[in-house]
């Protein structure tokens, strides 16, 4: 008899099994968009963002953490933000991603005239903190 049970309970349970998974739960689905906190935001305060964050880096992952995020946007980052960003790479002394920051202005901006804009304006800074672009570093 006890065998006869144990069948009849196996034959049974996938059906309740089965019944469960026909059955599906009522999700309400929830979209996320990352630009959702920052979809008002003024160049000045992406700026003044970015400024306050690479001010307060520690090491170099957040350094460039924060490089490829400020890159990411569709608009060329402040002097100010470069300024904080070399600064921030030179603190954790790394001079190699000092001279890759003047590689992403180069790639940012429309024309070699703002480029060199950058560059005039970044002088004393460049020279202060002893960073080399490329073009300096390799003259052919």
């Amino acid at each position: 008899m006890s065998q006869r049970m144990l069948s009849s309970v196996l034959r049974a349970r996938p059906n309740v099994i089965l019944r469960r998974a026909a059955t599906p739960a009522l999700t309400i689905p929830h979209r996320f968009s990352s630009s959702d906190s920052h979809s008002q935001e003024t160049f000045e305060q992406f700026s003044d963002r970015y400024v306050a964050f690479f001010q307060g880096a520690q090491d170099l992952f957040e350094v460039q953490r924060g490089l490829n995020n400020c890159f990411a946007h569709d608009l060329v980052p402040s002097p100010g933000v470069v300024e904080a960003a070399l600064r921030a790479a030179r603190r954790v002394n790394d001079y190699a991603t000092a001279v890759r920051v003047f590689e992403g202005i180069r790639e940012k901006v429309e024309n070699k005239q703002q480029y060199q804009a950058y560059l005039e304006e970044l002088k004393p800074v460049r020279e202060e903190l002893g960073i080399d672009t490329k073009e300096d570093l390799y003259i052919s």
